[in-house]
């Protein structure tokens, strides 16, 4: 949570780092892992400090910022694992909920995260390219509606909740969001593969 006056700044800053990862977030993998993870340290440590305490909220955000990038950049191996066994879990989840009209078992999440986990270490490019394409056009998203003025994405880039960035299910905000989110996710991976994704030889 940051107070009202910095709400803009803090905005903007996540407009471009949601476009950095978005477009070329497997060429600055690791300056995208600091971002979000200074992002995460800086939400999750000034929620502990009163709404009154701007200067404690700053402190902390800081430390917590700093604190976070530095775990997200040197736990690059572990980060891409988790984002495989994050995806394996989701997609089981939805292809069983849709399937079976249940919750899949927890056996079947703990396969389909391990499952998720090897595939993403063996296929590391196309996962960090999708990852980083749709969490940076979901940031791209809530940054905008919140520079413009969106009262539910200013809450979303200003929240003492850490969860509320990266919703699923948009439900409070304008119906187009998840097209617009889809879209410019896939613009994100035609970039990353086609220009900024290459590798280098």
């Amino acid at each position: 949570m940051l107070p009202a006056t910095l709400e803009l700044p803090a905005a903007l800053v996540l407009l471009l780092g949601g476009a950095v990862a978005c477009f070329a977030g497997y060429r600055f993998f690791r300056v995208v892992l600091a971002i979000y993870g200074f992002i995460f340290g800086a939400m999750l440590a000034s929620s502990v400090m009163g709404i009154s305490n701007h200067l404690g909220m700053l402190i902390a955000a800081l430390i917590g910022g700093i604190l976070g990038a530095v775990l997200f950049t040197f736990a690059y191996y572990v980060s891409i694992g988790l984002i495989g066994a994050g995806m394996g879990a989701y997609l089981l989840s939805v292809v069983w909920t849709y399937a079976a009209h249940a919750e899949p078992p927890r056996v079947g999440i703990i396969v389909a995260s391990v499952a998720g986990a090897v595939i993403a270490m063996a296929l590391q490019r196309y996962v960090i390219i999708i990852s980083t394409a749709f969490s940076g056009a979901w940031t791209i998203i809530v940054a905008g509606l919140a520079i413009a003025g969106n009262s539910s994405a200013e809450r979303a880039a200003s929240s003492n909740s850490v969860w509320i960035l990266y919703p699923f299910a948009p439900t409070q905000g304008p119906r187009w969001v998840p097209f617009v989110w889809v879209l410019l996710s896939l613009a994100g991976i035609a970039v990353q593969t086609g220009f900024t994704g290459r590798r280098k030889y």
